[in-house]
């Protein structure tokens, strides 16, 4: 059978692009001018690695501010949250990507605009790192969340350092306030060469899902990052990935995600799917018209909302057997689905439940697919407070759900 997601993201395409043309490309550097404002392509990105892609799928373009939460995720992790956090808020600024938006003590209200991007690039790297080796391991970086070596674009990279006044103005404000590690030219030349990078709608949706999937990539299986750093900048993306059109992109479409001026879009959702898109119309915001779009409509009809509220846990419990119903004399608790916080509690009360009768008593994990940490934990509390009371419990666990 062949499957029909690629279809489905071929009826989005044409939908967006039956919704009119709306948006300019980005005109004040010279080369992003150029672009074909003609050109859509989108893509996504499973759990597993499995990629679907539709449209110019193949083409590529500059990252841009695309590059910011993969950077920050670099400085989260080669730094810390503590020491990032010394010269990078995480607040949203209301404002858009290029303005002058810093606390009252200098630092830049979050990494997600400009100023906070140039200050979180020369965060790259270890403790004493030159300017090259922190725009090398961007560079590296990056690459291990595509899964593939990205390269430059040169002559992107010649028309930015042509434009780039403001960023280097900002780098001097922000290095006056004592938050840029670097000196203003090499941090801002570097953050430029960080946004010059290449890539297509493929490597979008492969880098959204290495971030929605605790840091490890699917396609390669390579852990980039800790997922605790994948929650950080998750965090930040939600609230501030979309500049000034935050708000409205949280509660209408509610899949963390940043965009950049080339006109690409990402989107992550935890544990879910990477989203990529690409198309170089731009609205006022600086968002990609027809990525806006497709997302929108990728959320509606897909149920992606970060604020949906799950089902899993109020299916918990998939059956109890009791010792008369097939004549062995034991009880059978039979759970599944996925064990977090809310489907453990539930299986706990069920567990509780469970009468002081002196049957045998199985814990049945067959149908369950996975467990976080707290989901495991209370899991084991269980069995272990069922056995403190006297019950002789046997755990059906093939899968290994409640190992390490």
């Amino acid at each position: 059978m062949r499957s029909p997601v690629t279809e489905y993201l071929d009826a989005v395409r044409e939908s967006c692009i039956a919704d009119g043309d709306d948006g300019e490309v980005a005109s004040y550097i010279p080369e992003l001018a150029e672009a074909d404002p003609d050109l859509f392509g989108l893509a996504m990105c499973t759990i597993d690695g499995t990629v679907y892609a539709s449209g110019d799928a193949e083409h590529r373009f500059t990252i841009q501010s695309l590059s910011k939460p993969f950077a920050y995720a670099l400085a989260l992790a080669d730094r810390g949250r503590d020491e990032v956090l010394r010269f990078v808020g995480v607040e949203p600024s209301g404002d858009p990507f290029n303005e002058i938006s810093l606390e009252d003590n200098g630092r830049p209200r979050n990494p997600m605009i400009n100023i906070g991007a140039i200050t979180t690039h020369a965060l790259v790297g270890p403790e004493g790192a030159t300017a090259e080796e922190s725009t090398e391991r961007v560079r590296a970086g990056l690459s291990a969340f595509a899964g593939r070596q990205l390269e430059v674009d040169e002559a992107v990279c010649a028309s930015e350092r042509e434009t780039a006044d403001r960023n280097m103005a900002l780098a001097y404000l922000v290095r006056a306030r004592g938050k840029l590690q670097d000196e203003p030219h090499d941090a801002v030349d570097g953050y430029t060469r960080q946004c010059s990078l290449l890539v297509d709608v493929r490597d979008l949706a492969v880098m959204a899902m290495t971030l929605a999937s605790g840091g490890r990539n699917p396609v390669t299986g390579e852990q980039v990052v800790s997922a605790r750093v994948c929650t950080q900048v998750l965090s930040v993306m939600a609230t501030c990935g979309m500049y000034d059109a935050a708000g409205d992109w949280m509660t209408s479409v509610g899949i963390p995600a940043k965009s950049g001026v080339s006109g690409g879009l990402l989107g992550s959702l935890p544990g879910q799917v990477g989203i990529g898109a690409f198309s170089p119309r731009l609205d006022g915001f600086g968002n990609s018209v027809r990525g806006v779009r497709a997302c929108e409509r990728l959320s509606e009809d897909m149920g992606l909302h970060l604020m949906q509220a799950p089902e899993v846990a109020a299916h918990v419990l998939y059956g109890v057997v009791e010792p008369d119903d097939d004549a062995d004399r034991m009880r059978e608790v039979k759970l599944q689905g996925v064990m977090h916080f809310a489907a453990a509690e539930a299986a706990l009360r069920e567990l509780a439940e469970v009468p002081e009768d002196g049957a045998p008593l199985v814990v049945d994990l067959s149908r369950v697919s996975s467990a976080n940490g707290v989901g495991r934990r209370m899991l084991r509390e269980g069995v272990r407070r069922l056995r403190q009371d006297g019950h002789e419990v046997r755990v059906e666990d093939p899968d290994g759900i409640l190992e390490d």
